[in-house]
């Protein structure tokens, strides 16, 4: 039976989620670090005996990647992000520093409100939960709509670990009821404290325009540099296995190769070798007709699909052992779909006389789309690989990684997460991997240590008076008066 005024039950439900959310949080924030970090763990640990469930249920809602991969992902949410934040000071004081007298402590938001991808669902859940509440949230999630089944059935999981540690019933929500103005409610609700925001460029931009502080993190268009010097089957190896996991689904997969005029043939052979399939003209043209929909966005019928499915779809034979597709492209523009971000086993491939022009292309594809996200480079050559760290507009650089997990940090030290900000020059709130530490304001504490008649002093004033304050006679007296200043603030 069709459910009359759906978009009103929508709303109606996200604002009792909330105030039951808002409720449980208001509990929650005075839980001493210990009973945060047994909640947490509580979940962690149930989430990680049902990764394998979990991901089933992920590809099946979606039919994007590969169920196995979609257990790693699973178990990187709920083990690794786990270890990595189980021991953060994130309740009450979290330092004090008594020569300078000052105290910072940590200060849950309150309710977040969390936005679920169709590409990475459960492992993003899990994720979004172990922060929020390790930073002493709650959070209601909108989940996407292909993936429903799969995000409630991992929330119900979490729910109950939650309240078996002793945390407060509704810290964890989940709408059911789903409609573009029932999540434009959970952004805008009064009592929404901040969108946390994992998805498209549309949801992203709409999280930033609600007037509700936002965390948002948009498509990735990864170019990745094998300079002259790398190591080139390693390489290539690194690059085919980050961009055949799971399909390809991870923002932080590498989208175009961009190798040297000298070693170009080198890496075409190496790509070959390891079953990398080169696109000719005709059936690059065919390719790319399925890559993006009309308004240049990644087409669904094509994310997260094997070479053999994208083959099949653009209507060209390859070789039955091809595990990822590669097409020789010269521009860089809008409307090329190899230059943008594909969300499949597919990679452009660039080719440029040297590193200054390598430079350049990672520029133009890097404004093309993905400014702010993730560049990976390839190379022995520290000093060409300060240079593209100093110069691209980008948050992370991969050196000698495969971009997906090197980017969330699984093969990398950076801090392991499923959100990755894409700084200002993206559109992002922040350049961070996000965690835990970006879902807390830090009250200061700060004594008074300078009084005002010193201050006054120190800069030759004096008391208050009508009089203009006396000239300095030299350069020393200023710099005397300078000097004491310094000394009196402790600088």
């Amino acid at each position: 039976m069709e459910i009359m005024d759906k978009d009103l039950q929508s709303i109606q439900e996200v604002r009792t989620l909330i105030a039951k959310a808002k409720k449980a949080q208001a509990e929650f924030k005075n839980f001493s670090q210990e009973a945060v970090n047994k909640v947490i763990e509580k979940i962690a640990k149930a989430t990680e005996v049902e990764a394998v469930k979990l991901a089933k249920l992920a590809y099946e809602d979606t039919g994007y990647g590969k169920w196995e991969d979609k257990v790693i992902k699973n178990k990187f949410s709920s083990i690794v992000v786990y270890n990595y934040i189980k021991d953060l000071k994130t309740v009450g004081i979290l330092k004090e520093d008594k020569e300078k007298k000052l105290i910072d402590i940590a200060v849950p938001l309150g309710v977040i409100a969390g936005l679920i991808p169709s590409t990475n669902p459960t492992s993003t859940a899990i994720f979004k939960v172990l922060i929020a509440l390790k930073a002493g949230n709650a959070i209601v999630f909108s989940p996407h709509p292909t993936a429903v089944r799969s995000i409630t059935e991992t929330v119900k999981i979490m729910q109950k670990a939650a309240v078996e540690a002793g945390a407060p019933d509704g810290l964890i929500q989940c709408m059911s009821i789903l409609t573009v103005e029932g999540t434009a409610e959970l952004m805008k609700n009064k009592d929404t404290a901040l969108i946390l925001a994992t998805g498209g460029e549309g949801m992203v931009r709409a999280a930033y325009s609600s007037g509700t502080p936002a965390i948002g993190v948009g498509p990735g268009n990864g170019p990745c540099f094998i300079e002259r010097t790398a190591d080139i089957p390693t390489a290539v190896r690194k690059v085919i296995g980050s961009d055949t996991f799971d399909n390809g689904v991870i923002c932080a997969s590498e989208q175009s190769i961009i190798a040297e005029t000298v070693k170009k043939a080198e890496i075409i052979e190496e790509f070959k070798r390891q079953k990398g399939y080169f696109l000719n003209a005709e059936e690059s043209e065919k390719v790319g007709k399925i890559l993006l929909r009309a308004n240049g966005t990644p087409n669904p019928a094509i994310v997260g699909k094997d070479v053999q499915a994208l083959a099949k779809l653009a209507g060209i034979s390859i070789p039955s052992d091809a595990v990822i597709l590669l097409s020789e492209q010269t521009d860089v523009s809008p409307k090329n779909p190899y230059a943008k971000e594909k969300l499949a086993p597919v990679l452009a491939f660039y080719t440029v006389e040297d590193w200054h022009e390598a430079c350049e292309k990672s520029l133009a594809l890097l404004h093309n789309q993905g400014s702010g996200h993730t560049l990976i480079i390839h190379s022995q050559n520290e000093e060409i690989i300060r240079e593209f760290a100093l110069k691209k507009p980008v948050s992370r650089i991969l050196v000698n990684s495969p971009g997906s997990l090197g980017g969330i940090g699984g093969a990398t030290n950076l801090v392991p997460s499923l959100t990755l900000g894409c700084g200002a020059v993206g559109g992002s709130a922040t350049s961070d991997n996000v965690g835990p530490e970006n879902l807390f304001n830090i009250r200061k504490v700060a004594y008074g240590t300078t009084t005002v008649e010193e201050i006054r002093e120190a800069f030759g004033v004096g008391a208050a008076s009508s009089s203009a304050p006396a000239e300095p006679e030299d350069n020393e007296d200023v710099q005397a008066i300078v000097k004491a200043i310094m000394a009196k603030l402790n600088l």
